[in-house]
């Protein structure tokens, strides 16, 4: 094994958002952001976009991805996981007999405002960090996740308890612990674990601090994008303005 190669995994089958992943924000492809991203990460030798769609497929090699294959059914339906993709295409690249890089860098199209340096030191993290199983992008909650509750038949319940008394969660969020939530910015994978049919993340997974990394799930996640491109255009600017990749750029 050898490398580092990106993942970009891009299902065709979105049914909060129809057609989510090749939507455009700014006015370039969803999927096209974290193409960009990985191509121009120093750290990144090959970016590959794992998708079901003939059409998603053409249009990362627009960008300058590539796209060999497409994903069967059982490894992009709902239920699909990070697991299944990740699965799939070590299992392509075994049997095309390519060779399988160390890592892999999975970057979710729906986190679209990344740059590449970060990817970068996410790469460097995970490298230097011999004891992690994995390493994913988490940014902090801006409400303790221990002030938050479950519904069990139209009653409130403090998560993780059976304990409906709700008095202890009103109090100040300066006195329960931080909590953190994974953003899908940029999660590394050791390729030897799916090799030895270990899970993917494993048990000591690294975290890896990044700034609050607005994900798309919603029309309403699109309209709050653009305005955070309007506001501030240097993510657009770096990615889609920067003459070190001659790639095409939809205008």
């Amino acid at each position: 094994m050898t490398g580092i190669c990106a993942v970009i995994p891009a299902r065709s089958g979105s049914r909060g958002v129809p057609g989510k992943n090749i939507r455009l924000l700014a006015g370039q492809p969803l999927l096209a952001w974290s193409v960009r991203a990985a191509l121009m990460a120093s750290t990144i030798q090959r970016v590959i976009v794992s998708t079901d769609s003939v059409e998603y497929a053409e249009i990362a090699r627009q960008f300058g991805a590539e796209a060999p294959f497409l994903r069967p059914e059982q490894s992009s339906n709902d239920t699909a996981g990070d697991e299944a993709v990740v699965s799939h295409f070590i299992e392509w690249l075994k049997q095309e007999q390519q060779s399988i890089p160390n890592y892999i860098v999975y970057l979710r199209p729906t986190t679209p405002l990344r740059l590449p340096n970060v990817i970068d030191d996410a790469v460097n993290a995970l490298e230097k960090n011999n004891a992690a199983t994995s390493l994913r992008s988490v940014h902090e909650m801006s409400e303790s996740a221990y002030k938050t509750f479950e519904r069990r038949d139209g009653v409130l319940i403090p998560v993780g308890t059976d304990d409906s008394a709700l008095d202890r969660t009103s109090g100040p969020r300066q006195g329960f612990p931080t909590t953190w939530i994974g953003n899908g910015y940029v999660d590394v994978f050791r390729s030897q674990r799916i090799l030895d049919a270990k899970p993917l993340y494993g048990d000591n997974v690294a975290a890896f601090e990044t700034a609050n990394a607005p994900e798309i799930d919603t029309e309403e996640d699109f309209d709050y994008l653009e305005y955070q491109v309007s506001q501030q255009g240097n993510v657009y600017n770096a990615l889609f303005r920067n003459d070190k990749l001659n790639l095409k750029v939809v205008q």
